[in-house]
């Protein structure tokens, strides 16, 4: 199963953090995949820190297809208030959304990830 890795991941893998054994794997294993709003949060930075090769490595990673249907993330909001889970943003609902529509698990050291996995049965890594 595809994995699709969020933002705070790349992050601390580039920092060199504790993702970066567990990253080396899923790259190595080609398990990882990648979307629009993803690189939209990443390559800004990256650019204005100078790392093209960054850049282009990234845009060489499988992309899934992005079909926000924003009915479904209205519902995800309501659905994440009734669970106590107040303040998940508008790109992790996407990125969840975007995971069960391409059955990908988000690896993510986000807490709102464990929040929409309870709430929204989205598979984690």
């Amino acid at each position: 199963m595809d994995v699709l890795v969020d933002t705070s991941i790349w992050i601390d893998y580039f920092r060199g953090g504790d993702s970066c054994k567990e990253m080396d794997f899923l790259i190595d294993e080609n398990l990882i995949v990648t979307n629009e709003v993803i690189l939209a949060e990443l390559v800004p930075y990256l650019k204005m820190k100078q790392q093209r090769k960054i850049v282009e490595l990234l845009h060489e990673v499988s992309l899934v297809s992005l079909d926000i249907q924003w009915e479904e993330i209205i519902e995800f909001q309501v659905k994440c208030l009734k669970a106590g889970a107040n303040g998940v943003g508008i790109p992790d609902l996407i990125i969840a959304q975007n995971a069960r529509q391409n059955a990908c698990k988000v690896y993510s050291l986000d807490k709102h990830f464990r929040l929409l996995s309870q709430a929204l049965k989205v598979k984690l890594y």
